[in-house]
């Protein structure tokens, strides 16, 4: 965990006008596929410290309404396995707290 320096904020806090009512946020990390689709990721800390991936994401879509529909279909599916997969590692595994 980055612990907050003696000005309140951690190494990654963008230290800005992002931070602000009782959360850290750091600088965007942005991936760019030109004209296909773009992801930014913003790590947050709230007031209670607990801290967070808020990522969002934009993908072309296909001009036929079917095709679209499979495409965010496929992608919701997607990001249901990333999500799961990240509250999974996020949990404390049996034996190892604290480490």
């Amino acid at each position: 965990m980055n612990r907050a320096g003696r000005d309140g904020h951690t190494d990654w806090c963008g230290r800005d006008h992002r931070c602000g009512l009782g959360e850290h946020r750091s600088d965007e990390i942005v991936v760019d596929v030109a004209g296909r689709a773009r992801a930014v990721l913003v790590r947050v800390r709230t007031n209670s410290g607990r801290e967070y991936a808020e990522v969002r994401v934009r993908v072309a879509l296909a001009p036929g309404e079917m095709a679209a529909r499979r495409q965010l279909v496929g992608l919701l599916g997607d990001l249901r396995h990333t999500v799961t997969r990240a509250a999974i590692a996020a949990r404390p595994r049996p034996g190892r707290a604290g480490r």
